[in-house]
């Protein structure tokens, strides 16, 4: 059986040693989450599941879609003998919510959180060259208030909510590391200056051992530095190009540099050896611009919920992930947001490489934060801790332009200081002191709780043209429109300050003329009679916002329909709904901000 999703996951931080444990593993659904008393941890589990697709997929061979409080996963596994004398890693790109793994019965690690990935060094549990156990337990109660993004907490979908994701749904790997060893490199360009900084966390350290980097492009080592590894808790470098040699990272020429860092024992052994890459480019405001490489670029980006009919929060393939990105770009998009879903590492490399500017999103929704009272169907400290595993996973990015802790958090403001009050500032100050070279946004849609917020925005779906140009109009006063969401409770924002505004949903056309009657099918507003309407419609309403001198940018919704949601440029299997011509010649209009 061929191996699935065989692609190393981590393409910014790789070394040349691993092994990949997706295929097939024991399985064992665990209905009233009683399976650690009824002795499931040490015993044969009754099915089989592929991994790393969900048991709710097709793919997983499972296809289970009711709720499951819990599953269990056991998979025996050799620890290759040639990695004799290094520590052992297990990783797990992501399981869905709260996870305890065993090896040889040993818990070796637990984590909360369904989005963000974990690690487990198996030192004095398991060693090189034996066969070992692993075993892993995923609750997820999904009636319980947490973050879970779209998925449903009703039976079935419904509305914008979709089919859950239960366990593991990303890749799962093991590597071996020295004794000492480094870590996920914090990589920092400076494209004003022509320099790049990299922070180097290492584990284990010890007097005498040292750090070397180098960075290259295709003529060779543009710079290189090394720096003791026992002088400071984190090691730091930099290196210079040179005017000659400095090419900015832009959609354009998305042009990235090699990076090699080499730890050494105090011998000059190499006890440790990534490769990575840098992007060199830099974002900044200027009065409603946000400009990138000190130039304005209309952000034309699309909602990328990142669903799949198969493989519902797991593409099927590497392919399918390159695949959604050409598909947007030959619309017309240059970027997305990447909605409700920490995306995967692949997918990120992926824009990288193809210039595709993306704002990461944290997947808040899930508790019920509509109301002043109950404080505890609110945000929880999960939600920060999860959201700053997201950062430190994907800062050296250059394709994330922007982060969006929070979405849609629709709460009336009163004298009253709710835990979405605190979670909201606390989730933006987190990632401003983790973040200082990207703008934050502290909540998209309707619910701006954070005067400083670096940009301001609203969700508008308004599908008359002229009412929509209404709406945006008074922009040019400093009285952006604000949607009050669905139950029009006012007020929700603090005053808007004069920051970058863009339109960050809008549209969500419905189109399917297929849907029989009675079908679940819907989208925003009424349904165009023709193609021709259609086309006219989204026209217009883009012309609305790139003719805005005052607009930054702005997201469509959507990329592609997902289950009946049925808004999509696309059809929920990639295959194009519209005349592509016709949407990408909407968005070429040259944007009046990007005149300044």
């Amino acid at each position: 059986m061929q191996v699935p999703r065989p692609e190393y996951p981590r393409p910014q931080f790789v070394r040349a040693d691993w092994l990949c444990l997706n295929g097939s593993w024991q399985f064992e659904i665990d209905h009233a989450d009683t399976g650690l008393e009824r002795g499931l941890l040490n015993r044969p589990l009754k099915q089989k599941i592929t991994v790393p697709f969900c048991p709710e997929s097709e793919l997983s061979g499972i296809g289970h879609t009711d709720y499951m409080a819990a599953v269990w996963y056991r998979k025996e596994v050799t620890i290759p003998k040639k990695w004799n004398g290094n520590r052992v890693l297990l990783h797990f790109q992501a399981v869905d919510y709260d996870a305890t793994i065993w090896v040889n019965g040993r818990e070796v690690t637990r984590h909360r959180g369904g989005f963000t990935p974990i690690t487990a060094d198996l030192s004095g549990v398991a060693w090189p060259g034996e066969k070992v156990t692993i075993v892993v337990r995923a609750r997820d109660p999904h009636r319980t208030p947490m973050p879970s993004g779209k998925q449903s907490h009703q039976y079935a979908n419904h509305a914008c909510m979709y089919t859950r994701t239960t366990g593991i749904w990303q890749t799962v790997w093991m590597e071996p590391v020295s004794e000492t060893y480094l870590q996920r490199p914090r990589i920092t360009p400076y494209a004003t200056h022509g320099c790049v900084r990299v922070e180097l966390p290492i584990v284990g350290q010890r007097k005498g051992y040292h750090v070397q980097m180098a960075l290259s492009d295709a003529e060779g080592v543009v710079d290189a530095a090394g720096t003791p590894a026992d002088m400071d808790f984190t090691a730091r470098l930099g290196v210079a190009i040179p005017p000659k040699r400095k090419r900015l990272w832009s959609p354009e020429d998305p042009y990235l540099y090699d990076l090699r860092i080499e730890l050494t024992d105090p011998s000059g052994k190499t006890v440790d050896e990534l490769a990575s890459y840098v992007g060199m480019r830099s974002i900044s405001i200027d009065g409603p611009a946000v400009k990138l490489n000190g130039k304005p670029v209309f952000q034309r980006l699309v909602l990328d919920q990142g669903y799949y009919p198969d493989g519902i929060l797991t593409a099927p393939s590497d392919k399918a992930l390159v695949g959604d990105i050409q598909l947007s770009m030959e619309a017309g998009f240059n970027g997305a947001r990447l909605h409700q879903k920490i995306f995967e590492e692949r997918f990120l490399y992926h824009a990288d490489r193809m210039g595709y500017l993306v704002w990461g999103e944290y997947p808040d929704w899930g508790c019920n934060t509509m109301g002043v009272e109950g404080d505890n169907q609110q945000p929880t400290a999960s939600y920060m801790t999860e959201w700053v595993e997201a950062i430190e996973r994907d800062y050296s990015h250059p394709a994330i332009v922007g982060w969006c802790p929070l979405n849609e958090t629709w709460q009336k403001l009163t004298d009253r200081l709710t835990q979405l009050d605190v979670i909201t500032r606390g989730m933006f100050l987190v990632t401003k002191g983790m973040d200082t070279t990207r703008p934050v946004i502290d909540a998209s849609g309707y619910s701006h709780r954070v005067l400083e917020t670096d940009i301001y925005d609203c969700h508008d779906y308004e599908q008359d043209p002229g009412k929509f140009a209404t709406n945006h109009a008074g922009l040019a006063e400093g009285k952006p429109f604000q949607n009050q969401g669905w139950n029009g409770v006012h007020p929700l924002n603090f005053p808007y300050r004069g920051q970058p505004f863009f339109v960050s949903e809008f549209g969500g056309i419905w189109w399917n003329p297929d849907a029989k009657p009675g079908e679940d099918s819907w989208g925003y507003g009424d349904r165009p009679k023709t193609l021709k309407e259609f086309h006219e419609r989204f026209d217009k309403l883009c012309a609305v916002l790139l003719d805005n001198k005052l607009m930054f940018g702005y997201c469509y919704t959507q990329l592609t329909d997902v289950y009946q949601e049925q808004n999509g440029i696309y059809h929920f299997d990639r295959r194009p709904k519209f005349d592509m011509n016709k949407i990408r010649k909407s968005q070429e209009r040259p944007a009046a901000i990007e005149a300044r």
